[in-house]
């Protein structure tokens, strides 16, 4: 670092008022270099910039890991200079920032002395972090510039079979001015039952808008693809466009959705897309025999995504119907007017190891004895304690002990209601139990148990949807809650199911937890259940309006935040209405620990089969024995590669690497449980990230374990993983500068300042957590502190 006596002023002002240069690129591992200076001519501001870095110079040298090196006292005059040798050695991986302040005294026998503060920076990065680095620089992506609408012809193309909508509410022409002059009263205006339906559209309009914005950045032409070319699939009926990422909703594309594609440089005509097939990175689409007829190999098309507005309609009939069919005792329920208590039914269990749980068994019994109608019951399941097998128990209890019950059984996601269903079907005869599909689900993914046993609605390839009186002969439904709206339109009476479950309540948006009951239940006879965690991952929303403005509280979530009747009174819940349940199933105790006091008052007691939660405890990598979690603190940089806006942390990538080798190699050995990849998980909060920790796994098991399947280790972003357990889970918090997470709470993102996600991500693991991050980033926020 060179600087002369008469560059001093000139430099304070540099470096007090510009910003800081571009991080540097070490040529090698370990290698350090520091910012340039930038020549500044005025130093007329100096003297507030000397007083400044005076002060900053002396907090650093107070500071006990601020090294001081003394050197002799020399002087320095015009156009000499005193060359200084910084060197740099680690054993970790990370980013390594080092600050230097240098004193100056214009006189060295009686001048005050001012403080020069410089900045050098080192990455320490192996051969893996080199081939992970990015790509590209980063640039974002823009939304094309806004044009008038030009008049043109849509041709409507031929979509697959079985798919309808004939529902409506149109989004409002110009939303915003919509908003302006008759909605934000209502929008800030707290929920109630008067303004129930009209605020929930409302709320959803705004959702939509968003939807659309959204999905333009994926219209080509864009920053990655000037054009967009298809191809013929082999019966020559459909075309096949290329969209990398579709496989990882980006863009969400499902069966049944439409785009509009037209030749470049044509406007007037456009035409409609039916998508048939989603496959990993492409999509089958049916347009009209014209396109067809005129379509040739290499004809360059623009294409614009378009937003599915049918589940977004049949949460706007719902809110409607929600009024019209009086559902505001179940929406807004009152504590009961007699204090009489219901007589609770003695119960022969199927799984008799729930007559063991007092609280399950408890849930169980008010749930068949009705105790909480017309008000829902709630089933308060904290992380392993049973939930989903405390909602099939009920439901097979009512199938067994009620001769004229029907029930539906919802969830939020095709995964969670095939889990329902194969529960189900452990003690119920198959020809009493239909799970009804929507044809968007891809018939790849309908586990074969169902396709064996003939209960689904998949008939060969398709979706069939048998006529109502068929319906109504089944005793028990499982959908998902979207998917129930077809019972609503295929005119299932109000009424006819008895008794209506929603598993993983607290994940869905409240108007689609509305869609199985508006319409179809009976406010004064019918049972509504609802089981989920108000502490874990709520509802994913896009627009940040929607979720200002309470969309983003579930309907579970409302119902315990608002209603004395599911909140404790003297340290208890009233069982008629609530059932928390207390019996951790899953994990070690030090995993629990730090969850258990900040979510559910320290009172989940930890009943997990002890063999297995102590199965790690004598890991030789354990920094505490007996003690399985593991904080590897880690210095990275926050990055982000071409188009992309999500970040990557490739510090924290090599660190886990680390792990798994470890893990993998010293399996089966020491008295250690053996594993393979898909016994362990790994987590991390952002897509990006997700996938460069899956290009590294595949080189690491290539090059350490090629003959194990490491495609068995799931990675994924917390909300793949709700509901999910490993034996070991690793998480990447990947974040290693705070000025990214303010912009993370405001947008949902990450697991700093949310404490939803963090709960999820550490209630993951059975046996070993590890946790991977900055220790001085999570410190800023309280949830992370207390646990770092």
């Amino acid at each position: 670092i060179d600087i002369s006596s008469a560059q001093v002023r000139d430099l304070y002002v540099d470096q007090w008022h510009s910003p800081r240069g571009r991080q540097p690129e070490p040529a090698q591992s370990g290698a350090a270099s520091p910012d340039a200076a930038q020549a500044v001519t005025s130093g007329d501001e100096a003297v507030t910039g000397v007083r400044a870095r005076r002060k900053l110079a002396g907090l650093l040298i107070e500071n006990s890991w601020t090294q001081q090196t003394s050197l002799p006292v020399f002087d320095l005059f015009s156009g000499e200079s005193y060359e200084i040798q910084v060197t740099f050695s680690c054993t970790l991986v990370g980013f390594y920032p080092a600050t230097l302040a240098f004193e100056f005294k214009p006189d060295l026998q009686s001048s005050t002395a001012f403080h020069i503060v410089r900045y050098i920076e080192a990455k320490c990065i192996t051969a893996l972090g080199r081939e992970l680095a990015p790509i590209a620089p980063y640039k974002p992506r823009t939304l094309p510039a806004w044009t008038p609408e030009v008049y043109c012809t849509i041709v409507d193309g031929q979509p697959p079979e079985g798919y309808h909508c004939s529902l409506t509410y149109t989004l409002p022409y110009n939303l915003l001015l919509f908003l302006d002059l008759f909605r934000r009263v209502l929008l800030e205006s707290p929920l109630t039952w008067k303004n129930y339906s009209e605020k929930f559209q409302l709320l959803l309009y705004l959702e939509e808008q968003q939807m659309e914005v959204d999905i333009k950045r994926y219209n080509i032409p864009n920053n990655d693809r000037a054009e967009a070319t298809m191809t013929r699939d082999r019966d020559k009926k459909l075309l096949v466009l290329e969209v990398p990422g579709v496989s990882e909703n980006r863009p969400s594309v499902l069966r049944g959705d439409s785009l509009l594609a037209y030749p470049a440089g044509e406007k007037k005509v456009k035409y409609r897309g039916y998508v048939h097939s989603v496959q990993l990175d492409s999509v089958k689409l049916g347009f009209s025999s014209e396109l067809l007829a005129r379509f040739v190999d290499g004809m360059k098309f623009n294409i614009e995504f378009t937003v599915n507005r049918l589940t977004v309609r049949v949460q706007h009939r719902a809110a409607e119907m929600a009024t019209t069919c009086g559902l505001g005792e179940v929406l807004f329920p009152a504590a009961p007017l007699s204090s009489q208590q219901t007589e609770l039914p003695q119960l022969r269990l199927f799984d008799s190891k729930l007559e063991r749980n007092p609280e399950q068994y408890r849930a169980v019994q008010h749930i068949v004895a009705g105790s909480s109608k017309p008000a829902p019951y709630l089933v308060f399941g904290p992380p392993g304690t049973g939930k989903t097998v405390t909602v099939v128990e009920a439901i097979k209890q009512i199938e067994k002990n009620q001769a004229s019950c029907h029930i539906l059984a919802c969830a939020p996601s095709n995964s969670a209601a095939d889990l329902l269903c194969k529960k189900i079907l452990d003690h119920v005869d198959e020809h009493k139990v239909f799970r009804m599909y929507a044809s968007s689900r891809d018939p790849n993914l309908v586990p074969e148990e169902f396709k064996t046993r003939k209960c689904s609605n998949l008939v060969g390839e398709c979706y069939e949807f048998p006529a109502k009186e068929k319906l109504m002969q089944y005793r028990i439904m499982v959908t998902t809650l979207l998917t129930a709206g077809r019972l609503v339109t295929g005119d299932i009476p109000e009424g006819h199911f008895t008794h209506i479950f929603v598993d993983e309540a607290g994940h869905a948006v409240e108007t689609e937890c509305l869609v199985p009951l508006a319409g179809l239940l009976c406010a004064e006879s019918g049972q509504v259940v609802l089981a989920g965690d108000p502490k874990q991952l709520g509802p994913i929303l896009r627009s940040p309006f929607a979720i200002k403005f309470g969309m983003g509280v579930s309907l579970l979530e409302r119902m315990m935040n608002d209603f004395p009747l599911y909140q404790k009174n003297e340290d208890e819940y009233n069982n008629c209405f609530v059932t928390k349940l207390l019996h951790n199933y899953r994990s070690h105790p030090a995993i629990l620990k730090v969850p258990n006091d900040l979510f559910y008052d320290g009172e989940l007691q930890v009943c997990a089969d002890e063999y297995l939660r102590n199965s790690y405890c004598s890991w030789e990598y354990l920094p505490k024995k007996n003690f399985p979690v593991i904080f590897h603190g880690v210095t990275g940089v926050d990055e982000r590669e071409a188009s992309s806006p999500s970040f990557f942390n490739i510090a924290e990538v090599e660190v886990l690497m680390d792990y798994v080798k470890k893990l993998l190699s010293t399996q089966g050995k020491k008295g250690l449980a053996t594993i393979s990849p898909s016994d362990i998980g790994i987590i991390a909060p952002y897509r990006k990230q997700v996938q460069k920790i899956r290009k590294a796994l595949e080189k690491v098991g290539k090059k350490h374990f090629p003959l194990k399947d490491i495609g068995g280790l799931k990675v994924g972003s917390v909300e793949e993983f709700q509901g999910q357990e490993r034996r070991v889970i690793m998480v990447s918090t990947v974040r290693s500068s705070p000025n990214y997470t303010e912009i993370d709470k405001q947008f949902n993102l990450g697991f700093v300042k949310n404490e939803k996600r963090f709960n999820v991500a550490v209630t993951r693991a059975k046996a070993l957590l590890i946790v991977v991050g900055n220790p001085r980033v999570l410190d800023t926020d309280e949830t992370w502190a207390q646990y770092v």
